[in-house]
């Protein structure tokens, strides 16, 4: 009995033992990666960019000025050379997922990059989903004539006047609702070849594509006609809770605008400064 008595304490000592040699081993085991449930926190996913060296960007790819691809294949524009720059700043590589516009939100969602650059206006519904950084592009709508017209300079001077745009259109709806007299087409590349031609009085568009297609352009001797109007700020665009990632992109951006290194990109592609 003695014996047997002595065994099972023996037996009680063992389990003892390597039940505290796990617990121990867990304790000190090193830290795994957060669970990613969607909430993970910015200050790991801006070290997991650091860690990894580049920044995924998504990106259309085919939409030019702002992000195309070059006779080389490779990817070009203004957005693009703004987020590459913003990603050295910060010690990284900026890494570009082409993505249809159609399918860049839901990229974003799923984690498949980190931020959009794409010419994402900031509007209050995509703010209660997304972040955004500092505004890097101001544009809106621009009315655009032949160089001898002098008596278009507002949209309220389109009462009456032949107006060319594409059918459907937010620049459709204007001009008909100031009174002009509709000419539609196919896309901006033919009204602006009657406009240059004068068999239409005047077209709108966004400004920053019709000052990029005017630099382009210049044999057709067309103009800008007064301000921009409808302004509108596009930004770089997060998933919700990267507060981290946004400061350290718009700490890049602002170095930018003091060094006059947001201007340079800008006025290459457009003539002017665009991010103002």
């Amino acid at each position: 009995m003695k014996k047997f008595t002595i065994l099972i304490a023996l037996m009680l000592v063992l389990v003892l033992a390597v039940g505290c040699g796990q617990g121990g081993q867990e304790q000190s085991a090193p830290d795994k990666e957060p669970k990613d449930d969607g909430t993970q926190n910015a200050a790991t996913l801006l070290d997991n960019i650091k860690e990894r060296g580049t920044i995924k960007v998504g990106t259309e790819g085919t939409y030019p000025p702002f992000t195309f691809m070059d006779e080389s294949g490779n990817i070009t524009g203004y957005d693009v050379e703004v987020i590459t720059e913003v990603a050295k700043r910060i010690g990284v590589e900026a890494e570009f997922v082409p993505t249809e516009w159609k399918a860049v939100f839901a990229g974003l969602d799923s984690k498949r990059f980190d931020l959009i650059a794409n010419q994402v206006g900031i509007n209050e519904d995509r703010k209660k989903k997304y972040d955004f950084s500092e505004p890097y592009t101001v544009s809106g709508a621009q009315l655009i004539v032949h160089k001898d017209t002098d008596d278009i300079s507002s949209v309220e001077d389109l009462a009456g006047k032949k107006v060319g745009a594409s059918q459907g259109s937010n620049y459709a709806e204007i001009a008909e609702e100031a009174g002009g007299e509709m000419a539609f087409y196919p896309g901006a590349n033919e009204y602006l070849a009657d406009l240059a031609a004068k068999r239409v009085d005047a077209a709108l568009n966004d400004r920053l594509f019709v000052m990029e297609y005017i630099m382009n352009h210049p044999n057709q001797n067309l103009k800008v006609a007064g301000e921009p109007f409808n302004r509108s700020e596009m930004a770089f665009t997060f998933r919700k809770g990267s507060e981290e990632l946004v400061d350290a992109v718009n700490l890049a951006l602002e170095e930018m605008r003091a060094d006059g290194t947001l201007a340079e990109i800008s006025q290459k592609w457009f003539g002017e400064d665009v991010s103002k």
